[in-house]
């Protein structure tokens, strides 16, 4: 299988992690009122992507998959430590866990992966995504791209779902925020160590919120 097929695969939202569960805070966003419409959902979208995607999430996958590739796990464990710390409430920390997990028991599954090269991943969802890329025989560049293309896609799926749009609406957004990817994978590739993160307290609170929420669809 060629490497453009095992990146449709990694990015395909029929993979089975259980992503479509999880709002990332739009559930909140919606419930109070800051999200009422399309644009308002592409707003908050390419928000999230361009502040905590290429930020902090993005360069992180990047820097998980550099270590791996060199066979670093120290670098890989100082990653892991680092991205379990900027998981700001309970919901988005359970998010990662859960979802690094499923992909681990997915690699386990498709003998792409050990268990001993699985454990130092498998409760972080990112450096999970970082080693099956690799195991796909994805480059630095294809990582990134599918990694931020899976983001657009769970957070269009949820507003979808949420504000409610139509599904015309929802395509509208993966085209029109799609058109800025390129530029969202750039920065993540360029970002130095010491400048890795985000300040997004919209979703912090969204998510803290969430927790407390009457009225719930996702799990974050």
């Amino acid at each position: 299988m060629s490497a453009v097929f095992r990146l449709l695969q990694l990015a395909s939202p029929t993979l089975p992690v259980g992503g479509f569960s999880y709002s990332r805070g739009l559930e909140t966003a919606v419930e109070r009122g800051w999200v009422v419409d399309e644009a308002g959902a592409q707003s908050w979208i390419a928000g999230l992507l361009a502040s905590n995607t290429a930020r902090l999430d993005a360069p992180l996958a990047l820097r998980v998959h550099r270590a791996i590739a060199r066979g670093d796990g120290g670098e890989v464990r100082r990653w892991v430590e680092l991205t379990q710390a900027t998981r700001e409430t309970a919901e988005l920390a359970a998010e990662s866990e859960a979802m690094g997990g499923a992909l681990a028991r997915w690699m386990l599954g498709l003998a792409l992966a050990t268990r001993e090269e699985v454990a130092p991943v498998r409760r972080c969802h990112l450096a999970a995504f970082a080693l099956a890329a690799l195991r796909l025989g994805l480059d630095e560049a294809s990582t990134l791209r599918a990694f931020v293309w899976t983001q657009l896609e769970a957070a269009t799926a949820a507003a979808v779902k949420l504000v409610p749009l139509g599904q015309t609406a929802g395509q509208r957004i993966l085209l029109q925020t799609g058109n800025d990817l390129e530029a969202l994978c750039r920065t993540a590739a360029q970002i130095q160590d010491d400048d890795i993160g985000a300040l997004t307290l919209g979703l912090s609170l969204a998510s803290a919120w969430h927790e407390t929420q009457y009225s719930r669809l996702f799990r974050s």
